[in-house]
């Protein structure tokens, strides 16, 4: 749901009134705790404390007693205005740091507080009437975060919550936070052998396994074949750049904070690439270009590197090293429709395959903070105006994210729904019309003078490791045939039958199967569990009876049926890199 169609439902109030019975709850069980923030997210809300006693798990189901009790009492919550210096001064009375920080910090002359009972927090709304219109809610999780996510303040606890309208709508989301957890990326990434984390490595550096690579290169194998149809091409480029590059850029100004600065060298600072358009202008910049040679398509899968936190990082969702699919477009301005109608072309046939129903978020820029953003109204009005004509000329409906746009460009976000209903952002494109003119980009017009070169950000997976992660959660590690790592396993029933087996295996090579021949002692059916366990989509079982007929055994997936057909049929009727199956 976009964020500010949410800001306006019963549900936000819910969820932010829960967080307020929460601190509540918490100055009761700690009555020197002190309080930072606590806002209502899409999933539920939180709260952060810095308590002055230890907060285990069971400490939650008490903090929910005592918000229970709040909430029976069906209090008025009530508003209020404060001039800055009495807020600044109410929290300073009531030592409470992290809440006199925020108000110190605020520019507005009058602060808005929100009161339950003799509660008063500093808060904009909006909230609920009264305490008992909260029904259906849950204390989750406890978890670190550090005040205004900087390592060099304070380790704060968090307090996850959730709240819903009703108790059938609160137990549906948790039986699917129950499903979620058996079907958790890095619990069934070990399990599958797809990829490992090591303390030597680092965290947030994943190594990916044999079976992990042959993960990833088949969704990258796919889109590049989808690329080539629009007429993109291969480029490569370092993991290091001197400074300037991203000067010129506006990066380096916007995120040297997030930057991997890693040497000086011959009075250059270098960093660690953390994006690859930068790099990407200067292949265009090589040489001069005709109007009739645009658009130039480049297309790179290739990490980059982000600064993120040792707390924020989970898996493969939130990495330090990030593999992305990046294109870049470089065109003219009346070529931009058909470019980016190309690009959503891929996306939906990329997704489709993968059982997706991407959708458009209209991602803009934030008008009330034009200094975060690059260019001029004029330029992003221009920016805006085509990538909402666009998404009408699809026929689409595409919500609304403002302030969610980069800052050199707005963009087309899509959001697509797991099979157990939580919505990602998948793709995106974004279009450019400020860093070429940084870098000087320019074609040759019909009239032989100088023209601007608009740019498109392309990226269809995005992150191959987040990618990943979706999937793995998506299809509970069981892939699609073209998808799974490991396509078929050939059993032989004993070792006499080892030869066969290995034919077999031999002759799926051949045909593009990624297949395994387990020819391990275990007995057969502990190895026929193995198989199950690695979610392998086909079992090959092979006897006497098989070697004599040149036949397999069939098992499939999730079926009772095990049909011994010719090995030649079994090859002719079931194609692994049929995505439409």
């Amino acid at each position: 749901m976009a964020a500010e169609i949410y800001e306006k439902t019963n549900l936000y109030k819910l969820r932010h009134s829960a967080a307020h019975v929460l601190a509540m709850a918490a100055i009761e069980f700690d009555p020197k705790v002190k309080l930072a923030i606590g806002p209502p997210i899409e999933s539920g809300f939180y709260y952060d404390f810095e308590f002055t006693k230890p907060l285990g798990p069971d400490d939650l189901k008490t903090l929910e007693k005592t918000m229970r009790s709040i909430i029976n009492k069906n209090i008025v919550v009530e508003h209020k205005t404060m001039s800055h210096q009495e807020a600044v001064g109410f929290y300073k009375k009531t030592h409470q740091p992290f809440k006199q920080e925020l108000a110190e910090n605020l520019t507005d002359k009058e602060l808005g507080f929100y009161g339950i009972g003799e509660f008063w927090d500093l808060c904009k709304g909006p909230h609920v009437k009264s305490t008992g219109e909260i029904k259906a809610f849950k204390l989750l999780s406890i978890a670190g975060a550090y005040w205004r996510g900087d390592e060099h303040q304070p380790m704060l606890t968090r307090i996850y919550g959730t709240a819903f309208e009703t108790v059938k709508e609160l137990d549906a989301y948790i039986d699917m936070l129950e499903e979620a957890k058996k079907r958790d990326h890095r619990k069934l990434g070990s399990q599958l052998d797809l990829f490992t984390f090591s303390d030597l490595v680092g965290p947030g550096l994943p190594l990916w396994t044999p079976k992990g690579m042959a993960l990833r290169e088949s969704l990258d194998n796919f889109i590049w074949e989808l690329r080539q149809k629009y007429g993109y091409e291969k480029v490569e480029i370092p993991h290091i750049t001197k400074k300037a590059l991203y000067e010129t850029s506006g990066h380096w100004e916007k995120f040297k904070d997030e930057l991997m600065k890693i040497a000086t060298r011959e009075g250059h600072e270098y960093a660690l690439k953390p994006m690859n358009c930068p790099h990407h202008t200067q292949i265009f910049n090589r040489k001069k270009w005709s109007y009739r040679q645009l658009p130039q398509r480049y297309a790179n899968t290739t990490m980059v590197y982000r600064d993120e936190q040792s707390g924020e990082l989970s898996g493969l969702s939130r990495v330090l090293s990030i593999t992305q699919d990046d294109a870049h477009v470089f065109c003219r301005a009346d070529q931009v429709k058909e470019e980016i109608g190309n690009v959503w072309n891929i996306i939906e046939e990329f997704y489709g395959a993968l059982g997706f129903k991407p959708t458009p978020r209209l991602s803009t820029r934030d008008p009330q903070k034009p200094e975060q953003y690059l260019g001029s109204p004029a330029i992003w009005d221009q920016a805006e105006k085509a990538l909402a004509d666009l998404v009408k000329k699809r026929g689409a409906t595409a919500t609304t994210g403002v302030g969610d746009a980069t800052f050199y460009g707005p963009k087309i976000d899509f959001m697509a729904k797991d099979s157990l209903g939580r919505e990602h952002q998948v793709a995106t494109i974004q279009l450019d019309m400020n860093m070429p003119g940084r870098f000087g980009l320019t074609y040759t017009n019909e009239e032989g003078k100088e023209a601007p070169v608009v740019m498109i950000h392309v990226a269809i997976a995005g992150s191959l490791e987040r990618c990943i992660a979706i999937l793995i959660e998506h299809f509970a590690g069981e892939f699609p045939l073209w998808l799974a790592p490991v396509q078929a396993v050939v059993l032989p029933i004993s070792e006499k039958f080892v030869d066969y087996a290995r034919e077999v295996g031999a002759e799926l090579k051949k045909n593009s199967w990624r297949v395994e021949v387990d020819e391990s002692d275990e007995r057969l059916g502990k190895r026929i569990r193995n198989a199950e366990l690695q979610k392998i989509p086909f079992v090959l079982v092979v006897g006497e009876k098989e070697v004599a007929d040149r036949t397999v055994s069939v098992r499939m997936r999730h079926t009772a049926e095990q049909p011994t057909v010719p090995l030649n049929e079994f090859v002719k009727n079931y194609r692994p890199n049929d995505r439409s199956s």
